[in-house]
């Protein structure tokens, strides 16, 4: 009797892929702002004034603060921080690194003081190139809070360019801030100044000594379930994601593409940027998202594509301002999408999103690009991108699983990630190089992958397993429910206990009962929680891209239960 054949698969050879240039993050930016020259290449909107960058102007000021980065001393593999949201200088900033051979080190605007306290003594960064102030946090006020020597008054110009010493940050020795330069942070221009010491060719010469293999990115994960996790990813890895979203989206020079997600979350880097700037097309810029706002923009620039998560689609539908606006230039936007049911908009492209990937292989391994058949992806999460292998293992022994039968998801390739920050590889990695990712899945006879959810989400309740993430996707089809997250709480005859946590959309009126009995016209009824809880979105924690941070979600949950009545 023959063995069942095991769950492997792989993309073709990376060296049969099309469409790719040079392989280091700043040969790719190099070519791209010479191919497009005189094209748009972002505009923004702000406080009434609006800024338009060609891709020539780009690369003259990622040019400018590589110039004034190497005057600050940096050297090669040198990680410099940019805490920004999507503006031109975020751009300029993080291609600015990598020209001058540095790791551009992204930190999320989001972070709460004590967040920005962690990320800055993980990274270990040198510099850090930051907005002075975002919405009501002040940055610059945290970290002066954080590290009292910044915020000690400079006697002249040439004290205010000495180097931090800090005992709490050890390797930074310079903040730099836009719009908030006080006290030891220079601000911008200052910053800027400092260009006029370096010629231009000692830039072209740093960046010729780039290598594929070379540290070029540093990414956090989002955090849901720990602390963020530091996410080192070599210059390829990068690279080939910036190539390859033109060919994921099939992009052409007229994308016109709005996002106000964070272009320090890998997804919304190699999307918006990789989709819109390979394919030559320009960046519509927004500071943080504001549903009218950003409709308003979509209208002034005549936008062709729209990247958000699922939650702000809800958002734009429900803006006051959803009927005055013309987005009838709208191409690049999936029919299913929210927005795609404005009046003025027709169109029949086919997003990507039959997808998987992590920031651990700076976003997609396994994908099937727009214009595939429906019968060719099956309800799948893609097939493996070339060079990528998978493998389904089982997640207690590591053995390789049947092919077809479901277990944990294993990748490997040249995207994935040079190591977490602080963990030696050889824990990371099992002994044939995959890293186990905690996601389950299984791979079908056609080369395709199935994603079915994080496996340590399984709650295990009274002897039956049940996905939290199938309970979600039922109460999240609920027009009156904004966000939800169920999880698992200890009990002591269950196992766990099945518990969702609810936040209505303003202006809807929700309880427990209600949503009790929606759900038990649509799960089994061992799948449908015993408790229901109604929350107000501030009363949750949550990532930049709106997903609630379970651990402390668990623990909210479990002193609410508690100050409550026994359970």
């Amino acid at each position: 009797m023959s063995e069942l054949p095991l769950s492997n698969d792989h993309g073709k050879p990376l060296s049969e892929e099309s469409g790719l240039g040079t392989l280091t993050m700043s040969g790719w930016f190099r070519e791209i702002t010479a191919t497009h020259s005189g094209r748009e290449a972002l505009v923004m909107h702000e406080d009434g004034r609006v800024t338009r960058w060609s891709y020539d102007d780009l690369a003259e000021r990622a040019n400018e603060v590589a110039r004034a980065l190497l005057a600050c001393g940096i050297s090669k593999s040198t990680r410099v921080g940019v805490l920004m949201t999507n503006r031109p200088e975020f751009l300029s900033a993080v291609f600015g690194i990598s020209l001058a051979g540095g790791v551009a080190t992204t930190l999320s605007t989001f972070s709460t003081a004590a967040e920005l306290d962690y990320l800055l003594q993980l990274s270990g960064i040198s510099v850090l190139l930051m907005e002075g102030k975002v919405l009501n946090k002040d940055f610059s006020a945290i970290l002066s809070e954080l590290e009292p020597e910044l915020a000690q008054g400079a006697a002249s110009a040439q004290e205010i360019r000495s180097e931090l010493r800090s005992t709490r940050y050890p390797y930074l020795r310079r903040v730099v801030a836009i719009n908030g330069g006080q006290g030891q942070i220079e601000d911008w221009p200052d910053f800027l100044a400092r260009a006029a010491q370096v010629s231009p060719a000692l830039v072209d010469a740093t960046a010729e000594t780039v290598t594929p293999a070379d540290p070029g990115a540093l990414f956090f994960s989002s955090g849901t379930t720990s602390k963020p996790k530091g996410i080192l990813s070599a210059h390829r890895g990068v690279a080939l994601q910036l190539w390859r979203w033109r060919r994921f989206y099939q992009t052409g020079p007229d994308a016109r593409s709005w996002s106000a997600n964070g272009f320090f979350w890998s997804g919304n880097f190699g999307m918006a940027i990789g989709g819109t700037l390979t394919a030559g097309g320009s960046l519509i810029l927004q500071k943080t998202f504001n549903a009218s706002e950003a409709l308003t923009l979509m209208h002034e620039e005549k936008a062709t594509m729209a990247i958000a998560w699922p939650h702000q689609w809800p958002q734009l539908e429900a803006a006051p301002n959803w009927d005055d606006v013309d987005l009838s230039t709208m191409k690049y936007l999936g029919s299913e999408t929210g927005l795609a049911r404005h009046p003025s908009i027709e169109v029949s492209w086919q997003e990507p999103t039959s997808a998987y990937g992590n920031t651990e292989t700076f976003t997609i391994s396994s994908i099937f690009e727009s214009g595939t058949p429906a019968e060719r992806i099956a309800g799948s999460s893609g097939e493996p991108q070339p060079g990528m292998t998978f493998k389904i293992v089982d997640p207690l022994s590591g053995e390789t699983m049947p092919l077809g039968e479901e277990g944990e998801i294993a990748v490997k390739g040249p995207t994935l990630m040079l190591g977490y920050l602080g963990i030696p590889l050889d824990e990371t990695l099992d002994e044939q190089g995959f890293l186990r990712t905690g996601d389950g899945g299984y791979l079908d006879g056609e080369g395709r992958l199935y994603w079915k959810g994080r496996l340590n989400d399984i709650i295990k309740t009274g002897g039956a397993n049940v996905s939290p993430r199938e309970i979600d996707a039922n109460l999240l089809e609920n027009p009156a429910i904004k966000l939800c997250q169920t999880v698992g709480i200890p009990h002591d005859t269950l196992g766990e206990m099945v518990v969702s946590c609810v936040v209505p959309h303003e202006g809807e009126v929700l309880s427990p009962e209600v949503v009790t009995r929606y759900l038990k016209d649509r799960l089994a009824s061992y799948k449908v929680p015993r408790v229901v809880l109604l929350f107000d979105e501030s009363e949750l924690q949550t990532t930049g891209t709106a997903k609630i941070k379970t651990t402390e979600l668990r623990d909210t949950v479990t002193k609410r239960l508690a100050a409550a009545s026994p359970y």
